[in-house]
């Protein structure tokens, strides 16, 4: 896998000597059991998996590298890097300013940039809405972009069972920088419901069934579903995906439950199941599960 050049005071060495003695002997990270470090008095126990994951990484190499090569030049972040005081400290004392706060609220207004400034695309991703605008202001967003890939999976596989005619159901936080970015591009493709828990999951199948009277979910979902979402037509077919930083357990605990909703809705035999439901258990993304696996 690729290693990021990240400064070291985000990389302990001694944290990062356990880290690689721990995956020379465990390649396939099957021992999920801590590290201890016996300090004789003090005994520390180490998580086999914490800490910055992949695409962490990679935007904190892209910001900092970005900085050292455009000195002088005004250096905007859409809004934080991602949900760590340090390092976004660490960028706002080199110079970066937020253009947003994490809700969305603008601190400097995008009228305000000229084509010669630089914009980071934060780890969590953007809205295709925010794209156009920075675009239009003459800002090119693709070389200081640095959406994790794995969101970027999720935005794909949207795109693709969208293509196939299936609604999204995003599991996610609904105010959260990436759960907005998903919805975003999810909605573009195809008729798109952010749930915020197995609870809400519940009360949306109760509308793919009928328990509940569908003008009852306007007001329920208001603010997380599509324009022109008709809930008696959209639900027919669907397919979860989610936020990538939610509990992979979670996320797979309300696809299993919506997967067994359509099967006994529409008495479907285990064959016929994909015809009603999507199967994107490829896109939950391994280092959270990693991280969440191990604690």
């Amino acid at each position: 896998m690729k290693s990021f050049n990240v400064p070291t005071t985000y990389r302990s060495p001694l944290i990062s000597a356990v880290k690689n003695k721990r995956k020379q002997q465990d390649k396939l990270k099957k021992d999920l059991s801590p590290t201890l470090l016996d300090l004789g008095d003090l005994q520390i126990y180490l998580a086999r998996h914490f800490g910055f994951c992949y695409g962490v990484e990679n935007a904190i190499e892209i910001s900092f590298r970005t900085i050292e090569e455009n000195e002088g030049k005004r250096i905007f972040l859409l809004s934080e890097m991602i949900h760590n005081p340090q390092v976004n400290s660490d960028l706002l004392a080199k110079g970066v300013r937020f253009l947003q706060d994490t809700s969305g609220k603008q601190l400097i207004s995008f009228s305000e940039l000229v084509p010669e400034d630089i914009v980071l695309i934060p780890a969590f991703g953007t809205t295709l809405a925010i794209e156009k605008q920075l675009r239009e202001s003459g800002i090119q967003i693709e070389k200081y972009n640095t959406t994790c890939p794995f969101v970027e999976k999720v935005w794909n596989r949207s795109e693709q069972i969208a293509g196939k005619g299936y609604s999204i159901v995003i599991h996610g936080k609904p105010k959260h920088e990436e759960t907005r970015a998903t919805f975003s591009h999810a909605s573009a493709g195809a008729p798109s419901v952010v749930v915020n828990d197995m609870k809400e999951a519940i009360r949306l199948a109760r509308y793919i069934t009928g328990a509940l009277p569908s003008e009852d979910f306007y007001k329920e979902f208001e603010g997380r579903y599509s324009d022109g979402f008709d809930v008696t037509r959209d639900l027919q077919r669907v397919g979860v995906v989610n936020q990538t930083t939610q509990l992979a357990t979670d996320t797979q605990a309300i696809a299993d439950f919506l997967r067994q909703t359509m099967k006994e809705h529409y008495q479907l035999d285990e064959s016929a199941v994909s015809e009603r439901f999507a199967d994107n258990r490829d896109t939950l993304c391994y280092a959270t599960n990693d991280n969440q696996s191990a604690v």
